[in-house]
């Protein structure tokens, strides 16, 4: 009966004890998991990308896909060289200025997320930015709000690639003013032409563990306005037929120079100037006024058909005064 009585104490011990065990290699396991994936760094040379299509019903405004204009297909590269993702129009002082068009964007700046180190005044060397939206996607802009996270100073490059994995780790996520113009794009897409000779290829970014492909323009330094919004520059544009008339407005395509790309599209700000914004407030003035307009004050004292109608992303990539373009 004592022996019994002992057996029976031994396994009640060895059963809390193996409890305990299985209780102790839950939490070392997933302690150790959570170890090992927080010290895991990602290659970007090796991970997935994400499938961009910037000309969907969901992302397309004036650039939208359909049977007619043929405009490549998803993840297909895209040549932004060509139209009609480039204009020639006309400076505030009758200056030939061209830029791209990446289409319609919101005024309400995306967030993109960039990595510090503690104590540390340069980002990550070799750490992506990090971005939560894409092209169709609600909440998506070309204009990324600088969003500085301050990781521990051991941190390695690449170990984190989502917003997801920012917040779960505690991060701390300082805002800032700072804008920054980076279209996302399909992998593999070209814009070769920037002002000052500024970068032309493509970066890489992180967007929910995979890679995404985008473009900088650097023309001129970027901040939010008071209410946290990109900022906006006028430009006065003229179509080959007005809104509001049967195929007028953007379907009828910009008016231009017999036998030229040239239109009397005119912006009011370049870059260097305190106001200049990529992000244009688009005037629309009546056809007819074409040839009456070679600059900002002319344009002024047009007829404008329409007000604020749009905003578009349209980065100046070269200016020339009128003597050069001759």
């Amino acid at each position: 009966m004592k022996q019994e009585k002992l057996l029976m104490r031994w396994l009640a011990v060895a059963a809390f004890a193996a409890s305990g065990l299985v209780l102790a290699g839950c939490a070392s396991t997933s302690g150790t998991i959570t170890t090992m994936h927080s010290m895991m760094a990602m290659d970007p040379m090796k991970s997935e990308h994400v499938s961009i299509d910037r000309f969907s019903s969901a992302a397309g405004h004036l650039q939208m896909r359909d049977s007619m204009n043929h405009l490549p297909g998803p993840n297909q590269l895209v040549d932004f060289d060509v139209p009609p993702f480039v204009t020639t129009g006309l400076g505030p002082h009758g200056e030939v200025v061209m830029y791209y068009n990446f289409d319609i964007q919101s005024t309400t700046p995306a967030p993109i997320y960039v990595l510090y180190r503690t104590g540390e005044m340069t980002p990550v060397e070799g750490q992506l930015n990090i971005v939560d939206v894409i092209p169709g996607e609600p909440g998506y802009s070309d204009f990324w709000q600088v969003n500085k996270v301050t990781v521990p100073a051991n941190y390695t490059a690449n170990t984190i690639g989502s917003l997801q994995a920012i917040k779960d780790a505690g991060y701390l996520i300082t805002q800032t003013k700072v804008l920054v113009n980076c279209p996302i794009v399909p992998d593999g897409s070209k814009a070769a032409h920037r002002l000052s000779g500024s970068d032309t290829g493509l970066h890489m970014g992180w967007y929910r563990n995979k890679i995404v492909s985008y473009f900088t323009f650097r023309e001129s330094p970027l901040m939010t306005t008071d209410n946290g919004k990109v900022p906006v520059s006028p430009i006065y544009v003229a179509f080959n037929k007005n809104p509001g008339v049967p195929n007028g407005g953007p379907v009828s395509g910009f008016k231009m120079v017999m036998g030229s790309m040239q239109t009397h599209n005119v912006v009011s700000t370049l870059p260097g100037d305190m106001d200049y914004s990529p992000l244009w407030l688009v005037n629309p003035y009546d056809t007819m006024d074409f040839d009456k307009v070679m600059d900002l004050t002319t344009a002024m004292h047009s007829m404008v058909v329409a007000k604020n109608v749009a905003t578009v992303n349209c980065p100046i990539y070269s200016i020339q005064t009128m003597e050069m373009s001759k």
